[in-house]
């Protein structure tokens, strides 16, 4: 028997980006052809998808890691490696996804719609791709970008119409055997619907699908029996239907009170206050069945509730109740809003937002926090002093040296950039910022070297201002 499980916590984990390869081309009679290291190629994604033929979280409960695969480094002669594959995830439909603190993050809704759980990090670019007027040799390529990862919730909230709802051995199953095709487990003794059930019932031109939901009992909005971990599957229900027993065999129930402990459940948990109600006298084939269902329908009639009498066995009043609820059900779908066309929103930056901030910590440290920096951080190998001297002069163009400067940072202070969890930490020299002057013309080699006219100089250094952006947003989009 197929286990049904419908919230799992998951542990994703995104590719990673191949490193850029740092190449030089060479052939007979000319060893220096210029550099030809490719980029390495993207991460993939972990995404999740909706599938209808998935009908539990079964499978994340039991394999809760789940990794897409890396990008492969790029080689020489202009080889870009290959992107890593995406992980696609199939879900059940209605599965919503929340982070570790319950915000919700997507509500996937309807067969195929998607979501990025993880995104794969990019790849480093080569030395070729980095190679530009005034470095026209670089010895060195950018490393690629970590993929995200973290571990996200998926809870599963079906998607039906109708919810039977009601105490246990109320005859919830036997109503949704003989309004559909579904065969649920059925048996006269308590908590028999283990999971909720689901069926499809045509009434006229009207199809739509009705759920039971397991055990409602006192408390059960508070954790106790079954009901709170299946409450949240009438969550999406266009309309309610109490299911009422008029022949229980327990003296100390009737139905009028098992309405009122379902409707507190109900109003404990919230949110289902604007559903309509539809109030189901279920076995009147019974004589006291009968009996009690017309000295209680007043009483229902009176709360404003629209009753029907109904037997699964004898399946009287089943046709009245199919159609009532199609009509309801097409209501509900009617007064659903239009979805607009998709907009795109544009939001630009403000003319002041420098992209990253400089914060003075109370044990001296200087903390740099941006998109920009955090990510070249990421992808410089500290082990090679040309790249580094790199890194200085573009964190340097990018404003981080001034902006130290004002903040009140001295020579020898600490600087770290990044988060305090993943940070890279060194102690501040303002004459790093100017790496190149360090390294002695990094990147260039003098035998490429010809004499520019002074026009070519200028063009040459206005392209070099820009051009950490141009790297980024030219060659690996994202």
């Amino acid at each position: 028997m197929t286990t049904f499980v419908d919230r799992v916590e998951l542990h994703v984990a995104a590719g990673n980006g191949g490193h850029g390869c740092a190449s030089v081309h060479r052939e007979k009679f000319k060893p220096l052809g210029g550099p030809d290291g490719g980029n390495g190629g993207r991460g993939g994604d972990v995404l999740l998808v909706v599938d209808q033929s998935v009908t539990t979280l079964l499978e994340y409960h039991h394999s809760p890691h789940r990794k897409a695969t890396n990008g492969k480094p790029g080689e020489g002669g202009n080889r870009s490696g290959k992107d890593g594959t995406d992980l696609v995830l199939p879900v059940p439909d209605g599965t919503v996804v929340l982070d570790k603190r319950g915000n919700v993050l997507a509500d996937l809704v309807g067969q195929g719609t998607s979501f990025v759980a993880a995104q794969g990090g990019r790849g480093g670019l080569g030395n070729a791709a980095l190679a530009s007027a005034r470095r026209k040799a670089p010895g060195f390529a950018l490393l690629g970008e970590p993929g995200q990862t973290g571990d996200i919730v998926l809870e599963l909230k079906t998607v039906a119409d109708v919810a039977l709802v009601g105490y246990p051995s109320a005859g919830k199953s036997s109503l949704i055997s003989v309004l559909s095709a579904a065969k649920p487990k059925i048996a006269d003794y308590p908590f028999t619907t283990l999971v909720p059930n689901l069926g499809v019932v045509t009434a006229g031109a009207t199809v739509y699908t009705i759920a039971d939901v397991p055990g409602l009992i006192p408390g059960a909005s508070q954790g106790k029996g079954l009901g709170l971990e299946f409450l949240r599957h009438v969550e999406r229900c266009s309309v309610l239907v109490h299911v009422l027993d008029t022949a229980t065999l327990e003296s100390e129930r009737d139905p009028l009170s098992d309405l009122d402990v379902i409707e507190a459940e109900l109003s404990a948990y919230g949110g289902l206050s604007d559903r309509p109600r539809v109030v189901v006298l279920n076995k009147v084939d019974i004589p006291d069945g009968k009996d009690l269902a017309d000295i209680i329908r007043p009483e229902l009639e009176a709360r404003g509730f629209e009753i029907f009498e109904v037997s699964a066995v004898s399946r009287t009043g089943l046709k009245e109740l199919s159609f009532a609820l199609a009509k309801i059900v097409a209501e509900a779908r009617a007064a659903k809003p239009v979805e607009e066309a998709t907009r795109i929103v544009i939001r630009p930056k403000a003319v002041d937002d420098a992209g990253f901030t400089v914060t003075a910590e109370e044990d001296g440290l200087f903390r740099v926090r941006g998109e920009k920096p955090e990510r070249w951080v990421r992808q410089t190998d500290f082990n090679n002093d040309e790249a580094v001297g790199y890194l200085a002069d573009r964190l340097n163009r990018l404003g981080v040296e001034e902006a130290l400067v004002k903040a009140g940072a001295k020579a020898g202070d600490g600087v770290a950039i990044g988060s305090e969890d993943d940070a890279v930490v060194f102690d501040w020299e303002p004459s790093l910022a100017a790496g190149a002057e360090m390294l002695g013309r990094r990147g260039e080699d003098h035998r490429f070297d010809a004499p520019r006219p002074a026009a070519q100089r200028r063009r040459d250094r206005d392209a070099e201002r820009d051009e950490s952006d141009r790297e980024f947003d030219e060659f690996r989009p994202f």
